[in-house]
């Protein structure tokens, strides 16, 4: 009879392991299932919205939930339940990184250098917490191959940075030798007038390379740096439509839409694990070209067309 009820109790006690198993089992597969991922917007503006309607659209038919925020309205309610959040340009990573206590974060649409020198750390709280990011900016390598489909006759790349992004100088230096050209730049000083500098790269450069420095371009100095290129006769090459437009000859850039399925990818890998998974920071993978015709003909140039260029260059949506 003892051999009896410890028989039985054996097996009672296989059966609670095996539901507690099970129980596991259902509460690991629904958190893989459904889970809530915040967006945080850096404002209103057209390429944010749109980077969340792509992730929203791209997981609309999942069982996630995805919900939407502004930097300025961010809070800790607003994070609750959130297994992942997407910080959408520099100022919603900023606003997240205030907040003591948040879950895993992958910002995208912001500058490497902005990431290296202190988002990464300060999204981390120094590596303690999951971080990464998609970057705006592109690898100097791709760039550097455009430039050669572009202008296989040039030899001098310019380059103007501020001292906040003087780490970019020698990476692009080392990309640039890659492909047998040289580098020629200045870092802007704080006392030092912009189109001064400008200039002296300029008289010895036979491209310019805008890189996404905020010190260097942007509303305010934009239109000076396109119309005193123009004036040297020296092409630009930007990061954006929007700088094609005003005046770059061409650009190489993703779209918001680009980063936004990017990230929707990363996201759905990212989630399916417990904890969340997220791959290491690196440059967009979806990419195009644009190219200014008015200006193309203005300077003499004849390039070959935007969906060749993007096609020997691996990109494309």
């Amino acid at each position: 009879m003892t051999d009896g009820l410890s028989r039985r109790r054996t097996a009672l006690q296989r059966i609670a392991r095996l539901g507690l198993a099970c129980a596991c089992l259902l509460l690991v597969s629904a958190q893989a299932v459904a889970a809530r991922v915040t967006v945080i917007l850096s404002d209103d503006s057209a390429p944010y919205q749109e980077v969340y309607q792509v992730i929203r659209a791209y997981l609309d038919d999942t069982s996630h939930e995805v919900t939407r925020v502004h930097a300025e309205k961010l809070n800790a309610a607003s994070l609750n339940e959130s297994r992942l959040v997407v910080a959408v340009g520099v100022r919603a990573a900023e606003s997240l990184a205030a907040l003591p206590v948040r879950p895993p974060v992958l910002a995208v649409l912001v500058p490497r250098a902005w990431y290296v020198k202190t988002g990464r750390t300060r999204l981390s709280d120094g590596g303690g917490r999951g971080a990464s990011a998609i970057y705006l900016d592109q690898p100097f390598e791709r760039q550097v191959r455009l430039i050669r489909q572009a202008f296989p006759e040039a030899r001098r790349v310019g380059m103007l940075v501020s001292a906040e992004q003087i780490g970019l100088v020698g990476e692009m230096d080392e990309a640039l030798q890659a492909q047998r050209l040289s580098l020629v730049h200045v870092t802007l000083s704080g006392e030092e007038r912009l189109i001064t500098a400008l200039e002296n790269v300029l008289s010895d450069a036979e491209l310019l390379l805008a890189v996404p420095d905020p010190l260097i371009f942007n509303r305010n100095t934009a239109q000076s740096i396109f119309l005193t290129s123009y004036r040297y006769r020296v092409p630009v090459l930007g990061y954006s439509r929007s700088l094609t437009r005003a005046g770059a000859l061409l650009s190489l850039h993703s779209s918001p839409a680009q980063i936004g399925r990017q990230t929707a990818e990363w996201v759905k890998g990212a989630i399916q694990g417990v904890p969340v998974n997220l791959p290491p920071p690196a440059h967009p993978t979806y990419f195009s070209i644009s190219i200014n015709e008015q200006v193309a003909r203005s300077l003499g140039f004849t390039l070959p067309p935007e969906v060749e260029l993007e096609k020997r260059l691996g990109g494309g949506y």
